[in-house]
């Protein structure tokens, strides 16, 4: 049986590495986090948060050096179906960086309404009522 201790330390560990969109948003605004998109190139190409930084998993080694190590990078994918970016957050955590992994991914950005951006530029979408706090 786990206990009491066990399962609250779990879950101070889980608030402490997530992160929801809206307090991405903030970090993201104010300067103090990255949002990193971990998603393969045409997934980026088909949409990403506005102002992200593309990292796929396979262009992780040759771009190291380019992430800003006084800041945290707020990895995503997907959504919540997709693990790029808890692989993404090991490897980042490994080599030193401060993580956070966006809950929801890139689906509960969108469905926030905060700004997405595509190759015509940049958009935001009707807020999803049954998931933004709006």
């Amino acid at each position: 049986m786990v206990s009491q201790s066990d399962l609250l330390a779990f879950v101070e560990a889980k608030l402490a590495y997530e992160i929801d969109v809206v307090a991405a948003a903030e970090a993201q605004a104010d300067g103090t986090a990255v949002i990193v998109d971990t998603r393969r190139q045409s997934s980026w190409d088909q949409g990403h948060i506005a102002g992200a930084l593309h990292l796929p998993n396979n262009a992780l080694d040759d771009r190291l050096a380019d992430l800003p190590p006084d800041r945290t990078l707020i990895v995503y994918g997907w959504g919540p179906g997709c693990n790029g970016a808890t692989h993404t957050a090991r490897r980042l955590l490994a080599e030193g960086f401060a993580v956070r992994e966006l809950i929801g991914g890139y689906e509960y950005w969108v469905r926030n309404g905060f700004a997405v951006e595509r190759g015509d530029g940049v958009e935001k979408a009707e807020p999803d009522p049954l998931v933004t706090h709006l």
